[in-house]
């Protein structure tokens, strides 16, 4: 692609419909006008204008054809609805109905992580179901301070002033796993060994807690950077090292949770062991309880994958942007008219709950320090992508003065976030990505949408029903939707690793770090006895070998180290100089050229 093809410069802002009843700003600076503030609510609340406005409502809403077929029937592409920028006047329906899609849309990557957690952790239906409601709940408050931008002192601020709504991160969940199979071994968490060889583990609550307190002290990492430069950040942070960070964590994922929740479950039936309590999936005493593997689950699971698909086919835009939760619904349909439901986790849940209601005890594990402060590198990493996402779906400048200080206040508050989010007995959040896609959809970027967005959330967690339901998903439907949730964010690091120019440099950095992420993915075991022949370690010591098996063991951890490292010994290289850059002549575009020049 020719670097001429690239477009720097912003598309200038559509103005939004024109709203006769209400009044408009007569100057750039806000005023704190109360009379003015009540008379413009008023007629907002009063008039059609003010609830409906003039959005296309039948655009949102209606079916499409694969973009092929619509355009050899219509003969010319449909025109979407105006772009709402982030202070424009918002219709209050419009607001509602944009925010619902952002919450719906963030819906599955919320309940995903504490549903891991608590599976990987053997914990009760009573307490699975309140880690998803804190969950919610904590996400909700959180996103609003993001949303936020909040001038502190200088030209710092908290927030991004973007709808940058946040979510547990899945380089938590990744790098949780590693350090809940480290508190197994060595006796933190109790487990035990059948006849066959066959280990089961016990429930482990405080390991739980044991990840929050470490969160809490491993977040000032994250809010210390967010006063750094963000030019500086970004020279460290390159591409190279982000790409590949998100690359293995979506990579990590499909094959530690969701291909094995899609065989029937991640927990100990996966071994197929011939007897005990997870002799079947996801355990004998399911309503349907089968073999790891059956077919059974193989097509329940297939058929949320292939609902995502044919919703994006043939859905409204409304329906696209919450495909995931469509191919829940519809394998959940299916699942519990075969009888693989277990309805107990609804039985047994509150109808309201809140923060707190469970409360987990508050320690540190000392070998999770290391990993956990690397997991809020890889946060700081995420947002600054995520937030030069969100501002190009808004239309504002991805440049300058104003943007350094939204990635400020947007690492700063991801930072903040995660030691107010232990506290929330949640693990730590980041910005998420996917409410990007709703907003390019929609042409809907006003912060408004994205306050209604919050209160979704909150109201999904305060309903304490709401996540009984979401517990009892059987493992083949989850599977089958995290399967293409943790692929999309591998293909996310696959898009930030097409930002680089993959000269023999570049190319020899990926190289490495890959060899280290690809090899802890498929021998998960390989570091596991690394430090076997060390006699006698003392406490402290053996907490420091922990603490280097968990990262080498944990694929994203390693692979960005090295990518990291290598990419700021390594010196660049001049292009002039490159043996790889090939010219690339079009024929048909140039019929009477009679040279083509190859420079290999």
């Amino acid at each position: 692609m020719s670097i001429h093809t690239v477009t720097t410069d912003q598309p200038e802002k559509i103005p939004p419909p024109s709203v006769d009843h209400l009044p408009t700003a007569r100057s750039t600076k806000r005023r704190w006008d109360v009379g003015g503030r009540v008379h413009r609510l008023h007629q907002k609340l009063t008039t059609k204008h003010g609830w409906v406005g003039d959005y296309d409502y039948a655009w949102l809403c209606m079916p499409t054809l694969p973009r092929r077929w619509g355009r050899a029937r219509s003969g010319r592409a449909k025109t979407g609805p105006p772009f709402y920028a982030l202070d424009s006047e918002l219709p209050i329906i419009l607001a509602a109905a944009s925010g619902l899609q952002h919450a719906l849309a963030m819906l599955a990557g919320l309940i995903t992580p504490p549903i891991i957690f608590a599976s990987a952790l053997n914990l009760d239906s009573e307490t699975s179901a309140y880690m998803i409601s804190a969950s919610l709940i904590g996400c909700g408050i959180l996103s609003l301070v993001q949303m936020s931008r909040i001038r502190l002192f200088g030209n710092y601020f908290l927030g991004t002033g973007l709808i940058s709504v946040v979510g547990t991160s899945f380089a938590t969940l990744s790098t949780a796993n590693a350090i809940f199979d480290s508190m197994y071994a060595d006796g933190t968490c109790p487990s035990t060994t059948a006849p066959d060889g066959t280990v089961t583990r016990g429930a482990c609550p405080d390991a739980y807690g044991m990840v929050l307190g470490t969160s809490i002290i491993c977040s000032f990492l994250e809010i210390l950077m967010s006063f750094v430069p963000p030019r500086i950040l970004k020279r460290v942070f390159p591409p190279m090292v982000t790409g590949t960070v998100i690359v293995m964590i979506g990579a990590s994922l499909i094959g530690s949770s969701g291909i094995p929740n899609w065989g029937g479950g991640s927990n100990d039936c996966m071994g197929r062991p011939s007897s005990g309590f997870f002799q079947l999936c996801p355990d004998i005493s399911a309503p349907r309880p089968l073999p790891w593997g059956s077919p059974e689950f193989i097509g329940l699971g297939f058929l949320s994958f292939v609902t995502i698909i044919f919703t994006e086919l043939f859905g409204s835009p409304f329906l696209k942007n919450i495909s995931v939760i469509i191919g829940l619904a519809v394998g959940c349909i299916v699942a519990g008219a075969a009888g693989y439901i277990d309805g107990s986790s609804i039985k047994t849940a509150p109808a309201i709950t809140f923060l707190w209601v469970h409360t987990f005890k508050i320690r540190v594990y000392p070998p999770a320090i290391l990993p956990m402060l690397a997991v809020y590198v890889s946060l700081a990493m995420e947002a600054i992508g995520d937030i030069t996402a969100s501002a190009e779906v808004s239309r504002v400048a991805v440049v300058g003065e104003e943007f350094d200080s939204r990635i400020q206040g947007g690492v700063l508050s991801d930072g903040i976030g995660g030691f107010l989010s232990a506290l929330f007995t949640v693990t730590p959040l980041s910005i998420f990505a996917q409410n990007n896609g709703v907003i390019a959809i929609t042409r809907c970027a006003n912060r408004t949408a994205g306050r209604f967005c919050c209160v979704f959330l909150i109201i999904f967690g305060v309903l304490g029903k709401i996540s009984g339901v979401f517990l009892a998903i059987p493992n083949p439907v989850l599977g089958g939707v995290t399967t293409f949730l943790f692929a999309s964010v591998a293909t996310s690091g696959v898009r930030v690793l097409s930002y680089n120019r993959f000269t023999r440099r570049d190319r020899f950095v990926l190289a490495a770090a890959f060899s280290f992420g690809f090899g802890d993915l498929l021998v998960p075991t390989i570091f596991t006895h690394l430090f076997d022949g060390v006699q006698h370690p003392n406490k402290g010591l053996q907490g420091l070998f922990d603490s280097i098996t968990i990262v080498l063991s944990t694929p994203f951890l390693i692979s960005g180290l090295i990518a990291l490292v290598l990419n700021l010994i390594l010196p660049q290289e001049d292009t002039d100089d490159d043996d790889d850059v090939v010219e690339v002549i079009d024929v048909e575009a140039h019929p009477n050229s009679k040279e083509k020049e190859l420079h290999i």
